[in-house]
């Protein structure tokens, strides 16, 4: 993917610069050691900070954020930042709570414009944050897949946290994937025992063979408790997989993307 710079600054945040856009995915800040509930008996400690502190970070021109009920996707500082951002895009749910921003339900889109930078066309992926029957507690998430004129490959895709399923394989067949941002850690939380809330690396791989990806990205899978399945784990069920191209990125550094 030419001309494409991106950032893992920890867990979902990841800043992706492109022809002068500067985009911010699922912003959390806040320093390390505060525990957060997530609802229904759950909770996680949040582990390490950012790598980049959110105040040098200015100018972000949008926030693609895939939910904004759960704190490793959206934090406290990271809620101070949305105010200081022109345009958020998230879920029609989060839209309303948050009383702001471009709400999307899967396979809507919107279009970022800007005089002097090419259009990016955003649509909503699907995503699913638990096993089955879980969306009245876990709620609504998207992805997004993001295309601009001179992608010469396909989208950028920035999966959500979801696990495995239906839903997500959906992609395969409805978007030419170039780069894909995999949101893994194969979340578990001990009051629901072996239920996951978010992909494996070895979903990851199943995914890869559908969607086919030129490159893929993990992130989400350090800095917290809960998520249960590190880069360690992660590179091993990489490893066994070798038609999938992963790239590990060092975190808060800016590492350009390159065909």
């Amino acid at each position: 993917m030419k001309d494409v710079r991106i950032t893992h600054i920890g867990g979902p945040t990841v800043l992706i610069e492109v022809h002068g856009w500067r985009l911010l995915t699922d912003p959390t800040f806040d320093a390390p050691g505060r525990r957060y509930t997530f609802g229904w008996g759950t909770s996680s400690r949040k582990l390490t900070g950012p790598a980049i502190a959110a105040a040098d970070l200015a100018p972000i021109d949008a926030v693609l954020l895939t939910h904004d009920h759960h704190a490793d996707n959206l934090d406290d500082a990271g809620r101070a930042l949305l105010a200081t951002v022109g345009t958020v895009v998230t879920t029609t749910s989060g839209a309303r709570r948050l009383g702001a921003g471009r709400g999307l339900t899967p396979w809507a889109g919107t279009v970022l414009n800007e005089p002097g930078r090419p259009a990016i066309e955003i649509t909503a992926t699907p995503c699913r944050h638990g096993p089955p029957l879980s969306h009245p507690i876990t709620g609504d998430v998207i992805g997004f897949a993001l295309r601009w004129e001179s992608q010469d490959h396909g989208a950028l895709w920035i999966s959500g946290d979801t696990v495995l399923y239906d839903g997500v394989r959906q992609v395969a067949g409805l978007v030419e994937v170039d780069l894909a941002l995999l949101h893994l850690g194969g979340v578990r939380f001990p009051v629901t025992g072996p239920l996951r809330y978010t992909m494996t690396a070895t979903d990851a791989v199943e995914l890869c063979r559908l969607v086919r990806p030129r490159t893929v990205i993990p992130v989400h899978y350090e800095g917290w408790q809960h998520f249960r399945q590190g880069r360690a784990a992660a590179e091993q069920a990489f490893a066994a997989a070798p038609d999938v191209r992963v790239r590990w990125l060092p975190l808060g550094i800016g590492t350009d993307v390159a065909e």
